[in-house]
């Protein structure tokens, strides 16, 4: 008995691994990746160990004296033979602003200073490398465990006293983007709601072969290119578009008045909110569907009215489908990156968008992993809530 119960395990788990293999090679380890890289960046640390070595005495004050500038250059130069000074000073150049090319062209220009004290060969190669604050850059973007990009993605930083201040007013863009897009995700999850009920009611009470045409209508946006729907939204919704069109055919806006109505936060909502109204209706529909219509004409023959009704018979039992559909409309438009990019224009852009820019531009993958980590802990957090409010064990999509 025991051998067979053991053989029924090992069958079982042999069914599952392919699946926990998918999800661990495609899932988990980009996400471990992602944020151990927004945590540990050994580039620097790597590349120069003795100036840093001697830059953690240092009191971050004054000269850091001439060992310091004898372990650079070395360290340097041979960063620059081995093909690694190019990614040691964009990660010292994060930090401090324009010592990407001061590094760059040090070491060509050391190889044709006169020998002597390296203070002053690099004080003639440029008069940065006797500020203090080139010192403090490049010891802090030596430090192999950091939080620095994620006080960078919350638009602080560390000071030279070592204490966390807020930066200046014109690099503070994070958190005002993060606002907007959990604005931008709250308002979408609100529209589908507005929109997607009725209509999951109007499919869960009508006969069956028109329930089934309704239900290919709300499916039709699945079978069609997400690049596709939302390039069509922009010949919709652009000045000479069809919508303004029939704005200026009807009398209500002017010729000369045409709304502009894409490259914009409205076209941003439109779009995401045409995008995403499948994810509320299917999960509204398979609780809909489960509500015998008798209830409603029994509170009706007891006299309630149809508001009374709805509040206090129908509503309560559609929740769990209210919850579903609004976490996953909600979370996936936290994430959205091609249509705001495509439709939102300058003041449609989310933070997935400087995601991406971090990720393919700038190339600043630990400040990337950082926006996404706090990205992951706020669809926890917000997880962690509906299993509070609503249970997630209620929870039905489909």
């Amino acid at each position: 008995m025991a051998g067979h119960s053991g053989r029924v395990r090992v069958r079982a788990a042999s069914l599952v691994a392919p699946l926990a293999v998918f999800i661990g090679v495609t899932f988990a380890v980009p996400l471990g990746l992602m944020l151990l890289r927004s945590v540990h960046d050994p580039v620097v640390a790597d590349a120069m160990p003795a100036t840093l070595a001697l830059l953690a005495e240092w009191d971050g004050q004054g000269d850091p004296g001439e060992a310091v500038y004898a372990a650079a250059a070395g360290e340097l130069a041979a960063a620059s033979d081995a093909g690694t000074l190019g990614q040691v000073a964009s990660r010292v150049n994060r930090v401090q602003g324009g010592l990407r090319s001061v590094m760059v062209r040090t070491p060509r220009r050391l190889r044709d200073a006169p020998d002597g004290p390296r203070r002053a060969a690099l004080a003639d190669i440029d008069p940065d490398w006797t500020d203090p604050a080139t010192w403090r850059a490049i010891r802090t973007a030596g430090e192999r465990w950091t939080l620095r990009h994620y006080l960078h993605a919350v638009d602080l930083d560390r000071g030279a006293a070592g204490g966390v201040v807020r930066q200046p007013p014109e690099a503070r863009i994070y958190v005002r983007l993060f606002a907007r897009t959990f604005g931008v995700a709250g308002a979408v999850t609100a529209l589908c709601l507005l929109l997607g009920y009725p209509i999951a009611y109007l499919i869960a009470n009508a006969p069956a072969a028109r329930a089934r045409w309704l239900l290919a209508l709300v499916l039709v946006p699945f079978w069609t290119s997400l690049l596709v729907r939302t390039t069509s939204w922009i010949v919709l919704l652009q000045t000479q578009g069809v919508v303004n069109d029939l704005l200026v055919a009807a009398g209500l806006v002017a010729d000369g008045e045409r709304l502009a109505l894409v490259h914009n936060m409205t076209g941003t909502l439109v779009a995401m909110t045409h995008v995403l109204l499948p994810f509320m209706v299917l999960p509204l529909y398979s609780v809909m569907r489960g509500i015998p219509a008798r209830q409603m004409a029994a509170a009706a023959s007891l006299g309630a009215g149809f508001v009374h009704a709805f509040r206090r018979v129908y509503w309560p039992q559609t929740v769990p489908g209210v919850g579903a559909g609004s976490l996953l409309v909600f979370i996936l438009a936290i994430g959205y990156y091609i249509t705001p990019a495509l439709v939102g224009g300058q003041s449609g852009q989310l933070i997935s968008n400087l995601i991406a820019y971090h990720m393919q531009t700038s190339l600043n993958w630990g400040l990337a992993g950082a926006l996404g980590g706090i990205l992951l802990a706020s669809v926890g957090v917000l997880y962690l809530a509906y299993d509070r409010v609503v249970g997630v064990d209620r929870m039905k999509l489909g």
